[in-house]
């Protein structure tokens, strides 16, 4: 059955709008090399472009107009001051190169690559200048936020396959990002915890046992005979070096990578705690003292590293909350002589046979047959496009019903693959947002060091010895609470992480703890977020025997019985029937308003009865289904397509009808014997939780909603009360490109479950995926609502906004405690040991402020 498409609704506004194409912005297959682009969203103009007199510039779509006519207003657009400030606000500029910068400009050839190991915003420095210092490499950015980084590389000078190699290093490992297996495989990073953990314990028994108390002029507890405490100290130097250079490597090459973006992080004033008491202890042991402190590097290291290891775990964890989601990109295609071949064996002008169920490989022309497309996955319309000989087809749409042969476009490439391009152009250059302890730390490490020199200077020009100077500068910097604020942050995040996978919410990038709270405006998706996203049946209209006066119910117009959705408790025979007939012909077909039909019937019927109809002489059109049930010739489908056959549809459906149609809704007309017996109503249905969750969602923030659907399938959600704004008939190229000008009225987050909306989903400060959408929109979001339940996104949203709190909260109390200590610690009032003392009470109490729940 094809689908019934509702007309296309015109632009509002006083302007003159001229579509020169009866599809707007699908450029056919045979596109000039020359022709122009659209000014939103670059893709092809149509032979008459999309222009209005109030709007410079020309459009593929009346969907990008609208955007740009409303985005592009004086008082709205954002000049470079706001961008800058912006840029500054998400910490952008990482380094004193311009991350922004266009590389499309560049004259080379584009790799984006997985990179493992990148956790803070001095990786993407440290990576893009380690990039970029080599020969062949044009331009690089990265994103710690999303693990990629897109390289523009001179392929005279590089291979593809040595890009891997030139970015790997310094615990980075990269490999080819569309090869890339998520988490699979990863390093937990539990072995060297485990082993950390067996060494530390070796150490700490030797100084229970035997340096503690002597530092208390105590009696050792166990005599060593002939144990010297040369022998002791050489074995806590080497089992120490073990768990500070293998342990606490991620530490160093923090601290190192921080170093070298000339970006003070968390890492390096761990790391200079760690190797100040691990430089001091070891020459203590080589001008033999035993007053050693390497168990402080111990306890700094292993602390930092188990809240560091219980993070990752906990997000991980949640991860695997997520099913493992159907590729959608195609490999393989059919040629029409039925011959299979890879995808890159692909030629402009090859016919292509695509069978029903299957994926248009690549962009091109309908040479023969026609179908119906569905083409959600790429456009995020929800309802299936009747296409035919001449007609555009997408590649990554689906073909429903019937087969047909595409001839390949110029291009010969598939507007999916282009949306996969899209997302990681995107996410190779969104870089992650600072935490908030790191952009503390680019103020406080430098302190804590001209503190810790400037006190050891102090003591050893007021006569102090050497090795008195340097153990009061070293107290200076232990005494900074590094373990405290090394796990300020970490906890917090994993009990956030914890608390949102335990409401059905995975967090797939821990940035959405510092966006989140600040959400100015709140893009939605339209199919599969504000609705359901699959076509059912909504209700069902009979005409009585008598056509007039003989049965009314809920105050139906006369001669029309109406039975919704809520009504399945009544028992109506000619309902039943209308289903029943209906059901057994639309099941012959593949289409997804036949399988609507067909599986309302299956529900309804109290027996197996529509299974065991049988269909004789079936027929199938591009407008409608018929086939032989009980000897009956049953015709569904198109209202014209019943008046084809002879049938005419009764004045009184007609409302019914234009109702239908009106809502965006998919009328199916029924008939049997001669005449039409009713009528069924299909549609993509909106949520039930869709008020509460915009009620909820509205609450001090912007709604809009952002769909490639047009006309009467949109309208109803520009009246819904929490929506500010509809933008329709937005291609998936553009959308990403409207959530970027939305940033000119602050932070936004977008939600949406499609492959065409992960490029905006990724573009978003915070991108929230339904957990019933793709693996490219999971892929590209921030967080995940596995429940499917749109209410859980204002939840989100609570959750981060606790979080965040709870990471100011533990550095408040870590500072606070370094606002007394380091004071104390710099008077000569404090050693080492109560020092170490005093971060492992300011570390428990993180660790309890971040246990509480949220």
């Amino acid at each position: 059955m094809a689908q019934d498409s509702p007309p296309t609704a015109r632009s509002s506004g006083s302007a003159t709008e001229t579509d020169g194409s009866s599809a707007a912005g699908e450029p056919s297959a045979g596109t000039d090399a020359d022709t122009d682009t659209c000014d939103l969203c670059d893709l092809p103009t149509p032979a008459e472009p999309i222009v209005a007199s109030d709007v410079n510039g020309t459009f593929c779509c009346r969907g990008c107009l609208e955007v740009h006519r409303t985005l592009e207003r004086a008082d709205d657009a954002p000049d470079e001051s706001a961008v800058q400030s912006r840029l500054d606000q998400r910490d952008r500029a990482g380094d004193d190169r311009d991350r922004d910068r266009n590389l499309d400009d560049l004259d080379g050839e584009d790799a984006f690559l997985a990179v493992d190991g990148m956790h803070c915003s001095t990786c993407e420095a440290f990576l893009e200048t380690t990039a970029e210092r080599e020969p062949g490499v044009l331009g690089a950015t990265a994103s710690y936020a999303t693990d990629t980084i897109r390289l523009v590389y001179d392929p005279d000078r590089l291979a593809a396959d040595d890009l891997s190699d030139l970015v790997s290093g310094y615990g980075y490992t990269a490999s080819d990002r569309s090869a890339a297996d998520g988490d699979a495989g990863a390093d937990d990073g539990l072995a060297p915890l485990l082993l950390g953990g067996f060494f530390g314990m070796m150490v700490m028994v030797w100084y229970v046992l035997f340096l503690y108390p002597t530092y208390f002029d105590l009696e050792p507890v166990a005599d060593f005979g002939g144990y010297e405490t040369a022998f002791l100290s050489a074995n806590i130097w080497l089992f120490t070096s073990f768990i500070l250079f293998y342990t606490g490597y991620p530490i160093l090459r923090g601290a190192f990578v921080s170093l070298r973006a000339g970006r003070p992080n968390m890492d390096l004033l761990v790391a200079t705690a760690a190797l100040g008491s691990y430089g001091y202890s070891a020459v203590a042991v080589l001008l033999g003292h035993s007053h050693l402190y390497f168990d402080v590097t111990v306890a700094i290291v292993l602390v930092v590293t188990a809240g560091t290891h219980y993070e990752t775990s906990v997000k991980r964890r949640a991860t695997g909350l997520l099913a493992e989601l159907t590729e959608r990109q195609v490999d393989e295609a059919r040629l029409e002589s039925g011959e299979t071949v890879p995808l890159e064996a692909i030629e402009p002008g090859d016919r292509l046979l695509v069978r029903p169920g299957e994926r248009v490989p690549l962009d091109g022309e309908i040479r023969e047959g026609s179908a119906a497309v569905d083409e959600s996955l790429i456009t995020g319309e929800s309802l299936p496009v009747g296409k035919g000989a001449g007609d555009f087809v997408r590649g990554g749409t689906v073909v429903t019903d019937a087969p047909i042969v595409v001839a390949v476009g110029d291009e010969a490439e598939s507007t999916l693959d282009r949306l996969v391009s899209l997302l990681w152009s995107i996410q190779s250059s969104r870089p992650g947002v600072q935490r908030l302890a790191d952009k503390l730390a680019t103020v406080f490490v430098p302190l804590v060091v001209v503190l810790a020199v400037g006190t050891a200077a102090v003591s050893l020009a007021t006569g102090s010895s050497a090795s008195t100077a340097l153990l009061l500068g070293l107290t200076v910097v232990i005494v900074s609470c590094p373990c405290a604020l090394g796990l300020a942050t970490p906890l917090a995040i994993a009990a956030g992480v914890q608390t949102a996978a335990e409401r059905g919410i995975v967090v797939a990038a821990e940035t959405i703890f510092e966006d989140a709270p600040d959400i100015d405006v709140v893009v939605l998706d339209k199919t599969g977020t504000l609705t359901t996203g699959t076509m059912a049946v909504e209700s069902v209209h009979t005409v009585d025997d008598g056509d007039e006066g003989v049965h009314m119910a809920d105050g139906g117009d006369e001669g029309v019985h109406t039975i919704d959705d809520g009504d399945r408790g009544v028992s109506d025979r000619v309902a039943d029937e209308l289903l029943r007939r209906a059901g057994a012909v639309e099941a012959l077909s593949e289409h997804p308003i036949a399988q609507a039909v067909a599986d309302a019937a299956a529900d309804r019927a109290a027996s197996d009865t529509v299974a065991n109809s049988a269909v004789e002489a079936f027929e199938h059109t591009d407008r409608g289904v018929s086939g032989l049930v009980d000897g009956e010739r049953v015709v569904v489908g198109h209202p014209d397509f019943l008046r084809e056959r002879g049938l005419a549809v009764p004045d009184s459906l007609e409302p019914r009808i234009d109702d239908a149609r009106a809502a965006g809704r998919v009328p199916a007309v029924v008939g049997w014997g001669g005449r039409v017996r009713g009528l069924i109503v299909v549609g993509d249905s909106p949520r039930e939780e869709l008020d509460d969750a915009l009620e909820t969602l509205a609450d001090g923030r912007e709604v809009v909603v952002l769909t490639g659907d047009e006309g009467p399938a949109t309208e109803a959600f520009r009246a819904l009360a929490g929506v500010d704004e509809v933008f329709a008939g937005v291609p998936p190229e553009a959308k990403a490109e409207t959530v970027d000008r939305l940033r000119a009225r602050g932070t936004v987050a977008m939600v949406g479950d499609g492959s065409n909306d992960a490029p905006a989903l990724a573009a978003a400060d915070v991108g929230i995926a339904m957990g019933g959408g793709t693996q490219l929109a999971t892929d590209a979001a921030d967080a995940v609502i596995v429940g499917d339940d749109l209410t859980a996104v204002a939840e989100t949203f609570d959750i981060a906004t606790s979080t965040h709190r709870r990471i100011r909260q533990n550095l408040g109390w870590a500072f606070a405690y370094n606002a007394v200590a380091i004071p104390l610690a710099v008077a000569g009032l404090l050693n080492p040991l109560f020092a170490a003392v005093a971060m492992a009470a300011s570390s428990a109490l993180v660790v309890c402020n971040s246990a509480r729940s949220m």
